[in-house]
């Protein structure tokens, strides 16, 4: 495992994405996929979704459902030397650290309801209101 210093933000951003009492310190496979697929490092030829899959097994404890920093350093590392398989282990897991680098999780397809007239007042209130 290459020893590089590297940012520990986008690992906290994407391991306490949707869930309300993550601590950020361990980051389950859900949110595990979604960096993977939000940085670009799935792309569908060298690394498909099974890959991150396998690789999230392969490398937390036997009874965990969560990793840690870690251990996502070390799924990283793997998942590197499968996408850039012409470079040197080490450059290879540079270049995954610099595609995930200052990312956070993408919230797409989320739409807001739009509002009416005046929240506070059903419909109810407004026509029996309308006929005094």
């Amino acid at each position: 495992m290459a020893n590089f210093h590297f940012n520990t933000g986008p690992f906290r951003r994407f391991a306490i994405h949707g869930d309300t009492r993550a601590t950020g310190k361990d980051m389950n496979g859900k949110n595990w996929s979604k960096l993977c697929k939000d940085c670009g490092i799935i792309d569908g030829k060298g690394i498909t979704l099974t890959d991150v899959d396998i690789v999230f097994s392969k490398v937390k404890n036997k009874s965990a459902r969560t990793i840690t920093y870690s251990q996502f350093k070390e799924a990283l590392e793997e998942l590197a030397r499968k996408r850039f398989r012409d470079k040197s282990s080490e450059d290879a897991a540079q270049e995954v650290y610099r595609m995930i680098e200052g990312k956070s999780p993408v919230i797409a397809g989320v739409t807001v309801k739009p509002t009416f007239g005046n929240p506070c007042c059903s419909k109810w209130m407004i026509s029996n209101y309308l006929f005094l």
